[in-house]
Formats: C-alpha cells, structure tokens, sequence
C-alpha cells in the first residue's frame, strides 16, 4: 500500500498499441465514426442526441471543438501515474456530470477554458511529450473522445510516443469504450456511488451505477492488471478510484465488494478521504462537513481485509 520507490530517469521510451492502429488506419477511422456519433451526441450514457456540429449543446453543454482548460506537468496522481517527471494532464472543460461537490466546478460546469480544435490538441500532446511527462493524463475526457482520436492521429504522425491514461468519473458508455480498446493504455476512472439515488441527486448521474460498473467490466477486459515499466510507471493497466463521501452517501463498503467480487482483489484501487465541501456543496447540509475519522477507519479495514492492491489516503 506503500509508496513505490523509483529508479533514475531512464532513457527508454514507451511504443503504445495505438501506435499500431494508427498506422494501419484504423485510429483514423475510428475517429470518423467518433464524429459522425457527435450528429446525435451518444458519447456518454445519457444518449442526449444534440447535434454538437450544428451548434447544439447537450447535458456536458460541450460544444464540438475540445475546450481545454490547462495542460501542465501534474505531480499529484497516484505514484505510478505521477512518477519522477509528473504526469501530463490535459483538463477538459465540460463534464457529462454535475457533483454538487465538484472541486473543479469552474472547469466542469461552467466550461472554462478555450476551444483549440484537434490541431490544438494535438500540440498540446505533442508538448508534453516534449517537457519530460511519463503519459498524457486526459481529464474528463468523454464527451471530447472524438477530438482526442482525431488528435492522436495527427500527434502520432508528429512522433507521439506517450502513454494514454483515462482520468473519467467512470460515467461511461459501452458504446463508446470500444473505440478506444487499443488506444487508452491506463484507464484511471471513479466508482462513485453503489446508490443510483445517491447518484441522480448528487451528480445528475441517471442510471450512474449499472453504466460505471458495467464500463469498469469492459476496462479491466480492455487492458487488465496495473503494469509498470523499470521506473515504476503505469504503462498499462487499471486503477479506480473511490472518494469517501459523508454519511456513507457514496456507499463504500458496497462498492468496495463489487469490486472484489467482479472486478478483482488485485485491482489497484485509491481510496481517498480528500472530500471537502466545494461547488454547492453547502446546500446540501449532510455533506457539507469532512468524513470523520469513525466514518473513514472501518472502510480502510475492509479495503486492507479484501486485500486489494493500491494506496490509502490518510484521513
């Protein structure tokens, strides 16, 4: 549960499978049917059918061209993530949720940021690479993955070598997963909530439960067990993630059994106890504190009883 211990700088650079799919054509088209399903926008579960090149803004409120908040070297992922030379995370405006609690509220709700089309994107990738970052972090990326496909092509073309992690609230689709099998290497997404009524009233996730657990299913097939590279860098791999909420709103003891049961024990898992009250947060009096001590120590028991892989936050 330890922080992993890293080697010095190595001079290998990653070849991810996307490479392949690039070169074959296939990301290419794939990116194609990604923009034709952003006609009637059924990127995430929600199906909300806005025609996002004529204009139309759906739930997220994206428009067709990625809106990029930031791009910058990140250190404070989980270790294989992070590593020495710090992840490169990219912040996607826009979200296919809404948390009350949101601690990136101005990003994901109110979309700040600038549109920079697939052009954009792609340099961005491409100046990642180049400042030293282990992977290209992509954070809330659903309702942008047709201009990431369409991205990576360009990037690849240009000598992108980089790893993909998925960073997603997990709110995803089993439609779209596929088109990205082969071309995300880690996939880091929420469990969120066991409640679909917790879900709905805190996140406007409809149907949140069956669509995450259904979509961690198709991840862990995709690309299987935490892999690392001689630095002790993901290079492939699933972790989830799960954020404690006040009053056991987020139902952590059921969603912690859910994964052992059909994910599996080894699945690196993050419980975080990083929970404060931000966005709208106060409206809501039951979570408008920090999880208590009472609250968070029968759960780190049971994750360490189910002997899951990964890191525990201290409280």
């Amino acid at each position: 549960m330890g922080k992993p211990k890293f080697e010095p700088r190595s001079s290998r650079i990653n070849h991810p499978a996307y490479l392949a799919l690039a070169e074959s054509g296939e990301l290419a088209r794939r990116a194609e049917e990604a923009w034709r399903r952003v006609r009637q926008c059924h990127l995430c579960p929600r199906r909300c059918g806005a025609n996002r090149l004529a204009g139309e803004r759906g739930f997220c409120a994206a428009p067709a061209e990625a809106i990029v908040a930031s791009h910058n070297r990140h250190n404070g992922e989980e270790p294989p993530i992070s590593g020495t030379r710090g992840s490169g995370a990219i912040f996607f405006g826009h979200c296919t949720m809404r948390c009350v609690f949101c601690q990136n509220f101005p990003i994901s709700q109110k979309g700040v940021g600038h549109q920079v089309g697939t052009t954009g994107l792609a340099e961005r990738m491409l100046d990642l690479q180049r400042r030293g970052c282990h992977n290209v972090n992509l954070v809330t990326p659903t309702h942008y993955v047709h201009e990431i496909l369409a991205a990576l092509v360009v990037a690849a073309e240009k000598g992108f070598r980089l790893p993909l992690v998925y960073n997603t609230s997990g709110y995803e689709s089993l439609e779209t997963l596929p088109l990205l099998d082969g071309v995300i290497d880690v996939y880091l997404p929420d469990i969120k909530y066991a409640d679909d009524r917790m879900a709905e009233k805190y996140s406007s996730g409809r149907n949140y439960v069956e669509a995450n657990r259904a979509a961690l299913r198709e991840m862990w097939r995709q690309v299987g067990p935490l892999e690392e590279d001689e630095e002790g860098v993901a290079r492939r791999g699933l972790i989830i993630r799960h954020l404690v909420l006040p009053g056991g709103i987020s139902g952590t003891a059921d969603c912690l059994n859910f994964l052992v049961r059909e994910i599996s024990p080894h699945v690196h898992l993050s419980l975080m106890s990083q929970y404060f009250p931000a966005n709208r947060a106060e409206e809501f009096p039951e979570i408008n504190r920090r999880v208590s001590k009472r609250e968070y120590a029968p759960l780190v028991k049971q994750d360490k009883r189910l002997g899951f892989s990964g890191w525990i936050q201290p409280l």
